[in-house]
């Protein structure tokens, strides 16, 4: 690897393709959407990769990135604590001797000590302007690091202009200062399901026999998943037989921290049903999201808000919010609603209520999905690993 950074060097620094060691051990493996950002960025990225990551995600990397170099780290680091010291003591040493250009930091710390250039990710400005959606703990330490590692990293990559805009407003670091680049969409996976795909979803998840309303993402407070469950308790108790059956509530994801999801669960009354279903296999998202009556995604707030794309993708009526980057996915070919029950509870009225609508919805999800790209989100970190290791920062 050295050797080859070596005979770059010699062809001159605005013709050589940087080496990039990509810190990959912070992902957990229960993918949530960061966990998927890095794996199909890594899966996409053209030019020479190091990944350093979790010895159990060997395999999945050798076999994802085939061309690059993976190396396993003990498995003392899967100790969140444990992984923020060997980030900051044993990181800088293997980008050394990795002859890597450029260290790729995606979940918002970098190393501190390290003559490498560097290059973080922060997914959301919550930290600063939702504290209450995380815990006390989360909060106080990834603020400190947001501010750390925008001083010293080289670029910082937002995924959207609200994020951008938003993280402006905390940081000394100016809305020009951060490159955005959206998500994609994963299109082999993520798009519209066979009746036999959607069958398939069904009977494996339990909603064989009725329609569902769907939610997918980590039911942490920032998702809002109890003022979706109480929107969906009154939809059930105002609704009409020409609407046909009444749906389930399918709620997909990893549990966060305490929401309150548990208490508003067990005030559900037939014939309204609640499915807390967990993570869910990835084979099985496409019909899950796909076969839904509608995808509700009441979100208090998303630096980009991938569940709303990947169902869009799908072919699924999606309603949301107008919060954050929400609106730069969605745009006009999704429905919106405020984040309080009364106004999710009306819009799924009237979504339900309008089988057309939600015709037309999907139809406007599938062409406006088709504007973000993996390809293009992969181009546009390549340029950024490019420009920080040629010096233009």
């Amino acid at each position: 690897m050295a050797s080859s950074r070596a005979a770059r060097d010699a062809a001159g620094p605005e013709s050589r393709t940087p080496v990039v060691l990509v810190d990959a051990t912070a992902i957990p493996a229960d993918r949530g959407g960061v966990g998927r950002y890095l794996d199909e960025l890594i899966a996409t990225l053209d030019g020479p990769l190091v990944i350093a990551c979790q010895g159990r995600d060997e395999r999945f990397y050798r076999e994802l990135a085939p061309t690059a170099t993976v190396l396993p780290q003990h498995p003392g680091i899967a100790s969140t604590a444990r992984r923020f010291v060997w980030e900051q003591v044993s990181l800088p040493g293997i980008a050394r001797r990795a002859g890597a250009d450029v260290i790729f930091s995606p979940h918002y710390t970098v190393p501190l000590l390290t003559r490498r250039a560097r290059v973080v990710t922060f997914h959301d400005a919550t930290f600063f302007s939702d504290p209450g959606v995380h815990t006390t703990l989360k909060r106080l330490f990834f603020r400190g690091w947001i501010r750390v590692s925008s001083r010293l990293a080289d670029a910082v990559v937002v995924p959207s202009e609200a994020t951008a805009s938003e993280l402006a407003r905390y940081i000394p670091r100016g809305i020009a200062g951060f490159d955005v680049a959206y998500h994609g969409v994963d299109r082999e996976r993520f798009h519209q399901p066979s009746a036999a795909e959607i069958d398939e979803a069904a009977t494996k998840l339990g909603l064989a026999g009725a329609p569902w309303i769907a939610f997918l993402g980590t039911v942490e407070p920032r998702k809002n998943v109890p003022a979706l469950v109480v929107a969906y308790r009154r939809l059930v108790a105002g609704w009409e037989t020409a609407w046909g059956p009444v749906p389930a509530l399918a709620i997909a994801g990893g549990l966060g921290w305490e929401t309150g999801l548990d208490a508003e669960v067990d005030l559900v009354e037939a014939p309204a049903t609640v499915h807390v279903l967990g993570f869910i296999d990835l084979e099985l998202m496409r019909g899950f999201l796909g076969g839904a009556s509608v995808v509700s995604y009441p979100s208090l707030g998303e630096g980009f808000g991938l569940p709303v794309l990947e169902a869009m993708a799908c072919g699924a009526p999606v309603l949301t919010t107008r919060r954050l980057a929400l609106p730069e996915v969605g745009g006009d070919a999704v429905a919106y609603s405020e984040p309080d029950s009364p106004s999710i509870t009306a819009a799924l009225r009237t979504l339900m209520a309008d089988a057309d609508l939600r015709s037309r919805l999907a139809a406007r999800g599938i062409e406006r999905s088709k504007r973000f790209s993996w390809r293009e989100s992969a181009l546009k970190h390549q340029a950024v690993f490019a420009r920080v290791a040629n010096g233009k920062v």
